[in-house]
């Protein structure tokens, strides 16, 4: 027997238990996950560290674990049972899902018949399967019945769940979409149910102030092209974003407030002594924000190796729990896209958060003519709790002054 534990979670401690993906008597192999664990940060599935029969679940759906607690215990000998086969009426597991062998539902879902994928789907859709009458053999719920409950009312669907709503707010009364034409219901992806409430609590509780400004980066501009044909030889790129982290340090350090946070009791300021700048990362499954640490020490070289490093285990999904936590400052950069401005949001419990769009050449007054410069518009968002608009204008100068004069920024 095998006593299987939560593994190194990185810093976080007292995570819930979303989901359990199998029930005594199952079968797993190595790598299938047998829970999910869920942070403020992002999602993870605990794998099984080998083949074998589940014999005692130590876990509920709810249970705060951390790193050591105990899942469950693992047979892992004698031979291997092979899952039954599937009848037309059912649905194969999925590599994150499993059933108890009558077909109900494991821990979370008490009385409730229904498969993996359609538990799935429910969980993304905010959706109670408890209070849902399937139409399947013996009761059984079934996507349909899912879908039919989100197109309107009358199917059995129970309200969202708290997370899906804002507290006090009026919700958006419900349509059924079906009766103008054709419609289709696609999940959220995880991410996106993971970073939607966290973006919807932010924009509740700080009051947000943007501040739009531009800076002059021809010279930045072909001093980055420089070192990029030179990085190239080596495998990376030096982007525009390397030089932005590294100004913003310089107008973090002028301005030591954008690099604090408030305190729980909103009474006092936590100032940091570090500089761990997140950086926006656009994926196939939706907005990630990695944490690039001690951004201070580093050069711009060193920066871009690491951008590309961690874009790509981004892109990859393979990004750690460790790997989200601890920013004092966002960057949010559109560049590669466009746009003229935006408003990023606050990612609370920082204050500010700096967005960039597309870089573009305008005529500028030199004093005598009209010259073609290459101006790159920023887009500062701030809590106006912590930050006034003066302060805010001045840190968007400096920041912008900073990367006017590359001579500013230590490489």
């Amino acid at each position: 027997m095998t006593e299987v534990c939560v593994p190194d979670l990185g810093d976080f401690a007292d995570v819930p238990v979303i989901e359990i993906h199998v029930a005594p008597g199952d079968v797993v192999y190595n790598e299938d996950p047998l829970v999910t664990l869920e942070s403020d940060k992002a999602a993870m599935d605990v794998p099984s560290p080998a083949a074998g029969t589940v014999r005692e679940l130590r876990v509920k759906v709810g249970d705060l674990v951390s790193r050591g607690s105990p899942i469950l215990v693992l047979d892992t000998e004698g031979a291997a049972v092979e899952p039954p086969p599937l009848t037309d009426q059912q649905e194969p597991a999925t590599q994150t899902d499993s059933t108890v062998p009558d077909g109900t539902v494991a821990s979370g879902f008490e009385g409730v018949h229904a498969s993996p994928g359609v538990r799935r789907l429910a969980r993304e859709l905010g959706l109670e399967l408890n209070g849902l009458a399937g139409t399947g053999p013996k009761g059984r719920i079934t996507k349909e019945d899912v879908i039919g409950a989100v197109r309107g009312p009358g199917n059995g669907a129970a309200a969202p769940t708290a997370a899906a709503t804002g507290a006090g707010i009026p919700e958006v009364p419900a349509q059924d979409f079906s009766k103008f034409g054709p419609v289709e219901v696609k999940p959220l992806t995880r991410i996106q149910r993971l970073s939607g409430p966290a973006l919807h609590r932010s924009w509740l509780n700080v009051p947000h102030v943007t501040h739009d400004d531009e800076a002059d980066i021809t010279d930045l501009d072909a001093y980055r092209k420089e070192l990029d044909a030179e990085a190239k030889a080596e495998g990376y790129r030096v982007t525009l974003l390397a030089f932005l982290m590294k100004a913003s340090v310089s107008a973090l350090r002028e301005y030591p407030k954008f690099n604090s946070s408030l305190t729980p009791e909103k009474d006092a300021l936590i100032y940091k002594g570090y500089y761990h700048l997140g950086v926006a990362v656009d994926t196939p499954e939706g907005l990630v924000v990695p944490v690039i640490r001690d951004v201070d020490r580093k050069g711009v070289r060193e920066l871009s190796r690491e951008l590309g490093a961690v874009s790509a285990r981004a892109r990859e999904g393979k990004l750690t729990p460790a790997d989200l936590q601890g920013a004092s400052f966002t960057i949010s950069s559109l560049g590669g896209i466009g746009g003229t401005s935006f408003t990023p949001i606050v990612n609370a419990p920082e204050v500010a958060i700096l967005g960039v769009v597309r870089s573009k050449l305008a005529p500028v007054w030199n004093g005598a003519a009209f010259v073609p410069r290459l101006m790159l518009p920023l887009s500062l968002s701030y809590d106006h709790r912590v930050i006034d608009g003066a302060l805010a204008a001045r840190f968007a100068r400096y920041l912008c002054h900073a990367l006017e004069d590359i001579r500013r920024l230590v490489l």
